[in-house]
């Protein structure tokens, strides 16, 4: 009997693949058994990303794909569908973030920042799901964070661009439910990244942020390869419109505030 965790024969999608949290779920799913496609804005800079999943042994393509450009997701997703026949899973992980006080942000931070995390995820998974519904099935997995479900300071537009991922998440889930596409959200806890990674060299703070997660540490990306193979896999088949915290527990101490960096 074959595991329902298996992905062998699946396609994947995942965007924003050319580091960090994008290319560790491309991972997760390449040693699962899927084949990948792989997107960034430039093509060139998946090359470090393709040496590294090809050892895997699975087929994986990259592909140029800017989710600020709706031009560019439909020739992205189209390509994609030439190359491999069809997507079974999408990864909807491009994403950016500017870090300031309220009262600093400006009207284009707001934008870049919505634009890329709330409507490009909305109209890739738009354009992906026109595939799965003709085919009766699919999994699309959007990737939020810990700041859909709590808010901190210095993170306006983009906790409200992941409160929105969850919300539109769940929208779709009811959308696209009878057509056998489940739609679930993958939403990470504080987890070092190339966005974040300045926060991470003042110990004070790192120290002040593990004090508040309960299992003591900052997450991993490792951490996160279980819960994308899951929800992009039969082991889910029955689970739609749900955000799925990969958290350390962070999320049950939300009104507990973050310790403010210091300034440098």
């Amino acid at each position: 009997m074959n595991s329902p965790f298996d992905l062998t024969g699946k396609v994947a999608l995942v965007t924003g693949a050319s580091r960090g949290l994008g290319l560790a779920f491309a991972r997760a799913l390449g040693s699962a058994g899927a084949d990948l496609a792989i997107t960034s804005r430039r093509t060139a800079d998946l090359a470090s990303s393709l040496g590294e999943l090809r050892q895997l042994g699975r087929r994986v393509e990259p592909f140029a794909l800017d989710v600020r450009d709706e031009a560019s997701i439909r020739a992205a997703v189209a390509a994609v569908e030439a190359a491999f026949g069809k997507i079974d899973i999408l990864v909807n992980n491009a994403g950016c973030n500017i870090r300031k006080p309220a009262l600093d942000v400006t009207w284009e931070d707001w934008n870049t920042i919505l634009d890329t995390n709330l409507r490009g995820s909305f109209f890739v998974a738009q354009a992906v799901a026109r595939g799965m519904i003709a085919r009766g099935a699919g999994r699309i997995i959007n990737i939020g964070s810990v700041t859909c479900v709590a808010g901190y300071a210095g993170l306006a537009p983009y906790g409200a661009s992941r409160g929105g991922i969850k919300q539109m998440t769940m929208s779709l889930a009811d959308d696209w439910g009878p057509h056998g596409v489940t739609v679930n959200c993958l939403a990470p806890g504080w987890f070092k990244t190339q966005q974040n990674a300045a926060l991470y060299t003042d110990e004070e703070w790192v120290r002040g942020l593990t004090e508040r997660i309960p299992l003591r540490r900052p997450g991993d990306s490792r951490d996160l390869e279980g819960a994308i193979v899951f929800l992009s896999s039969d082991a889910s088949a029955y689970i739609t419109g749900q955000t799925l915290l990969v958290d350390g527990g962070i999320s049950v101490n939300a009104m507990k505030a973050l310790p403010a960096r210091r300034s440098k």
